[in-house]
């Protein structure tokens, strides 16, 4: 599903060498037994429905139980964060998600929601230790985000779920 291309093969043969002399963490797409939460934003909500519709599919597609998926939904991208941190907070995820869509329209309340939104999601997720993959696109016009829904719902999950893993590797839980 990723349109992320392969790294040269004098890249891939440096990092195997230092793999295999220092170690490396294990990287995990399955799914199964993870808890994920989702906080999708209504406003643009053809597009966030979109991103939730790709998102849930791919979780499901990496085994995470559909019992063990919530999902919130909120009035607009200011409004992600503090749910998100609501949800990191209760000790009931491995991973969060968070889904919305902030289309440039003529005033300055773009970049205003779009920075503030994405800020807001870095420091609850480094207060919280709860890694939150950001689906919050932030286009030009609806043709952009509706271009890129798909993609970027699918793409949160697998972030998600890769991180939960990782994150409880680094902490020496079993993964």
């Amino acid at each position: 599903m990723s349109t992320r291309t392969s790294p040269p093969p004098a890249v891939n043969a440096a990092r195997d060498r230092a793999v295999a002399e220092y170690g490396e963490y294990p990287s995990s797409l399955d799914g199964g037994g993870l808890a994920v939460g989702i906080v999708m934003s209504r406003f643009n909500r053809d597009i966030c429905e979109g991103l939730l519709s790709a998102c849930v599919g791919e979780l499901g597609r990496l085994g995470v139980a559909p019992g063990r998926i919530a999902v919130a939904s909120v009035p607009g991208a200011l409004e992600i964060p503090l749910t998100l941190q609501t949800m990191a907070r209760s000790g009931r995820f491995d991973a969060l998600i968070a889904l919305g869509a902030v289309i440039r329209g003529e005033t300055y309340h773009f970049e205003i929601v779009a920075n503030d939104s994405c800020r807001a999601l870095m420091e609850v997720q480094l207060s919280s230790g709860v890694p939150i993959a950001n689906g919050i696109l932030t286009c030009e016009n609806d043709d952009q985000a509706i271009a890129r829904m798909r993609l970027k719902g699918a793409d949160c999950a697998q972030a998600a779920v890769e991180m939960a893993h990782l994150l409880r590797a680094i902490a020496g839980e079993p993964v």
